[in-house]
């Protein structure tokens, strides 16, 4: 008898408490790369094919490999995503305190905040970054409706309001 070429695939093979773990991720996952990194676990912990799974999840079989890589290696931590490369934040930690605590004082547009930061900091960022570090601070740019009467804080449309989490 001749034996045939196999390649070697490692088996994934979960204990209870991972398998519950990993149910649990693609029920109530908040995350649906988690959801759909543990549904490929478990589709090839109950023995389905590499193929098999790609076909069913809609992915190609080097993103099934690879997730099938990764939790052996690195088990439950594989599934959610890992930090990404890229430019370092603009603002430090400080710089958004100080912004939170302009914004809370007193009524500023977009420019007279990023004059602030210029003129202090000697931090120059653009109108875009200013908002979404106001937005991670909670805060929303909230126009006023147009009224006959006349405002006692004029532009009071370039004002944020912080807006509340609870």
């Amino acid at each position: 008898m001749k034996e045939q070429n196999v390649a070697r695939v490692a088996r994934i093979e979960l204990m209870e408490i991972e398998g519950d773990d990993l149910r649990l991720i693609i029920k109530k996952g908040a995350n649906w790369h988690e959801r759909e990194r543990a549904e490929t676990i478990l589709l090839l912990a109950s023995g389905k094919t590499v193929k098999e799974v790609a076909e069913q999840q809609g992915l190609c079989l080097e993103a099934v490999r690879i997730r099938r890589r990764n939790w052996l290696k690195f088990g439950l931590a594989s599934l959610p995503d890992q930090p990404r490369s890229g430019a370092p934040r603009k603002l430090t930690d400080e710089h958004r305190q100080q912004l939170g605590q302009w914004v809370e004082a007193e009524a500023l547009s977009s420019r007279e905040l990023l004059t602030r930061l210029a003129e202090q900091y000697q931090v120059q960022i653009g109108p875009t970054t200013l908002r979404t570090e106001l937005k991670r601070l909670g805060y929303v740019w909230k126009r006023t409706r147009y009224s006959l009467k006349k405002s006692a804080t004029p532009n009071a449309s370039n004002n944020p309001v912080r807006t509340s989490t609870d």
